[in-house]
């Protein structure tokens, strides 16, 4: 068995989407009107938005009573010009740098346009 989607309420599918699709250059493979995915052409993995009519964005870093994140995703690059390209271009595509940062100079917390953490990281 193998993780194929990984997969994102948000109440603005079309939004949030397009948002991994420009990041990561995925097309759209599936489309409903609550449902879009899209696809990793080297390895199949996806990324899903799903329309949620009463969404909550989670709070980031967790706070207790507030709504909690149920994931986050982890985008690798190679090194620290890819890191900071990658970075550009998310805040260019409505991303939002985190207030709270963990880690180091090698590791990122954004905040996508839904309000959902995610990382970018340098694999080594």
């Amino acid at each position: 068995m193998m993780l194929k989607t990984v997969i994102l309420e948000c109440n603005n599918v079309e939004m949030l989407i397009d948002f991994y699709s420009k990041l990561l250059n995925w097309p759209v493979v599936f489309k409903e009107n609550e449902f879009v995915r899209i696809q990793s052409p080297e390895n199949g993995m996806g990324i899903a938005a799903q329309y949620a009519e009463d969404y909550i964005a989670p709070v980031w870093p967790s706070e207790s009573g507030k709504q909690q994140m149920m994931a986050h995703l982890d985008f690798g690059v190679n090194d620290k010009n890819e890191l900071q390209e990658m970075l550009e271009k998310a805040v260019k595509l409505g991303a939002r740098v985190a207030e709270t940062q963990y880690g180091n100079d090698e590791w990122i917390t954004l905040l996508d346009p839904a309000g959902h953490p995610f990382c970018i990281v340098i694999w080594s």
